[in-house]
């Protein structure tokens, strides 16, 4: 029988610097070590994932929206079946979305052990500049930090000593039997801390559901966080996806929306520093990454036998990543030439508390001349309405406007897809 692949899963609240962790244990790794990640990710554009394949990676395999803990299980199961056979990885690092409950996830992995895998570790990755502020708004950071194997202790350089102890006085009430490590640019985990950690955290399912609620959890745990994407340029946010007898789906992009909609209109450094700027006092805001493209530099002068010198692209790309007032950008020559990004000049999802997101990305939408994107349901979601009780029916007529041609288009409402 062939070996199992040990699994290792990372969660952590949204900007908590789970990618950031998982790219500094990927540098302290042999060349010949074989790891995928899987990326579960918020929004239409696969950010974190672009930034682990310029790592030394196998690969990566991403699962938009949704939650790999309960509506995403079938997806999981098949893409770590597929990784499997693929690439014949020594390990799989799975990074969950921010609101993903760890003791049902490692419940997820270990059922999957007959076909050849086995749950490793779960850690979670604490903002220690964030957590003492968030965490009374969401059960699930409270909980991502009580049932864990290894607590990951991200931007710890930027918090005083006096700081530290209260953020660790505050984890020990909530877990006083996990220990921690501080991580960081200049601390990258190390594998020996977290790999090998054979995780039994699995056991404690049915009791993670009770903590959720004595923690304040109310409803479906992904209903805290809420998204919208913010767009310029290029086809509307959205991926094609298959649809039952042949339907079309009037929420997925047309072959007009596709499309590259001309040239590229980039964003000024300036314009996106302040509008971001504007965002650092709405703490209802947790993350805000995406594609945005600057105006090119002056091209450098050619030097002879080096391929591409000197020469000018008219936008340069970077990846953005912003969370809780502070932001990167990376530059990523790779991408200014993408045809999956013809046409965009800035492509962002806004995270955030639910209810207030939908306003505060129509006013970043305003300031950068961009759109933000509106689901539309078209024909089957209509054919299924039909299902619906009458009651329910007139509580969705009182408050989605009716679409010209016959769909519903919502803003406000939210649906999750």
């Amino acid at each position: 029988m062939a070996p199992q692949v040990p699994v290792t899963c990372v969660t952590g609240f949204l900007g908590a610097g789970k990618t950031s962790t998982i790219l500094g244990l990927l540098g302290q790794l042999p060349k010949d070590y074989k790891v995928v990640l899987v990326k579960n990710e918020y929004g239409d554009v696969e950010v974190d994932s672009l930034l682990a394949q310029q790592s030394n990676i196998t690969g990566v395999s991403e699962i938009l929206n949704g939650c790999l803990c309960c509506t995403m299980v079938g997806l999981v199961e098949n893409a770590l079946i597929e990784i499997k056979d693929k690439y014949q990885p020594d390990r799989i690092l799975i990074e969950s979305s921010g609101s993903a409950f760890p003791a049902t996830l490692a419940l997820q992995i270990r059922e999957l052990e007959p076909k050849g895998f086995k749950l490793d570790g779960v850690v979670t990755v604490i903002d220690c500049v964030n957590f003492r502020g968030y965490e009374d708004t969401s059960p699930t950071a409270k909980l991502q930090a009580q049932y864990t194997d290894l607590m990951l202790l991200s931007k710890y350089e930027l918090v005083s000593e006096r700081d530290m102890d209260l953020l660790l006085d505050r984890l020990f009430e909530l877990n006083d039997g996990t220990p921690h490590v501080k991580v960081g640019p200049n601390a990258p985990l190390r594998p020996e801390l977290v790999f090998g950690l054979d995780s039994k955290l699995f056991l404690k399912g049915s009791e993670e559901a009770s903590s959720w609620e004595a923690l304040g959890g109310q409803g479906a745990h992904m209903d805290e966080v809420e998204t919208k994407s913010v767009w310029r340029g290029g086809r509307k946010p959205g991926k094609k996806h298959d649809h039952a007898e042949g339907e079309a789906c009037a929420s997925c992009p047309t072959e007009t929306e596709t499309a590259a909609s001309g040239d590229v209109t980039p964003v000024t450094r300036d314009e996106l520093e302040g509008e971001l700027k504007k965002l650092s006092h709405a703490s209802e805001i947790y993350r805000v990454k995406g594609i945005v493209r600057f105006p090119s530099r002056p091209a450098t002068p050619a030097t002879p036998g080096t391929p591409g010198s000197g020469s000018r692209t008219p936008h340069e790309t970077h990846v953005l990543n912003w969370a809780f007032g502070r932001h990167e950008l990376t530059r990523t020559p790779a991408l200014d030439d993408s045809e999956d990004l013809a046409g965009v000049g800035l492509r962002l999802t806004v995270m955030g508390e639910r209810g207030e997101v939908t306003r505060r990305a129509k006013k970043l939408a305003e300031g950068l001349e961009a759109e933000v994107a509106v689901l539309t349901l078209g024909a089957s979601f209509l054919k299924m309405l039909t299902q619906i009780p009458t009651e329910c029916m007139q509580l969705l007529n009182d408050h989605i406007p009716e679409h010209p041609e016959g769909a519903l288009e919502t803003s406000e409402v939210e649906i999750n897809r």
